[in-house]
């Protein structure tokens, strides 16, 4: 009897499998031509947006943490890009590494304080745009502390994305910031001060 119940679930759980996949679209449905974004206001696909965060161990390695989105909106114009605005929300809170016991210790009162302060801000103030790429300036808000931080983002894809049934545009960007600059210095230079961060985002109307 047991082996028959499991060959029942092997056989509903594949034949799912192949009804979603059946769904699938023929072909990639974002592309990276700017004529396919459509102005108005979208807001940030938080399963497909996030900032890793790379920095030197002493003087080893160059370790990465995952910070994901939470939230966040993007106003834009295709005839007017450099009017656009853009706000992300990430969740300190949530942030992963490779080291449970690092995690752990990100969320103290000597760096990121989540209890305190679950989230992190960027909220662009200037857009400076040349081709399909383009200098985002805005404030970066860490710990309950506001810098100007200027992202070099690119262009990735817009298009219908047929499993959300949304509109949908992508963009990635990098910055460099120097962690002690928001109150994260621990272990400063043991710990490398100037963090990489690299962000990929996805916004849906």
């Amino acid at each position: 009897m047991r082996a028959f119940a499991l060959a029942v679930c092997f056989v509903a759980a594949t034949s799912t499998g192949v009804a979603v996949y059946a769904q699938m679209p023929a072909e990639v449905p974002g592309k990276p031509d700017p004529t396919r974004v459509t102005g108005g206001t979208y807001t940030v696909d938080p399963g497909h947006t996030q900032v890793a965060f790379r920095y030197n161990h002493l003087g080893f390695s160059n370790n990465m943490g995952l910070i994901p989105a939470s939230g966040g909106s993007l106003t834009l114009d295709p005839k007017a890009p450099e009017k656009a605005q853009v706000t992300v929300t990430f969740a300190v809170a949530a942030l992963r590494s490779s080291v449970p016991a690092l995690d752990e210790h990100l969320m103290k009162a000597d760096f990121f304080d989540a209890a305190k302060f679950p989230t992190a801000t960027f909220q662009s103030t200037s857009v400076k745009v040349s081709g399909q790429t383009a200098q985002i300036t805005g404030k970066l808000t860490i710990k309950g502390i506001t810098k100007d931080v200027t992202l070099n983002a690119r262009f990735v894809g817009a298009g219908m994305n047929a499993m959300a049934k949304k509109e949908t545009v992508g963009f990635d960007a990098e910055a460099q910031i120097k962690r002690s600059d928001f109150g994260l210095g621990y272990g400063v230079p043991m710990v490398g001060d100037d963090v990489s961060l690299q962000i990929t985002a996805a916004f849906e109307k």
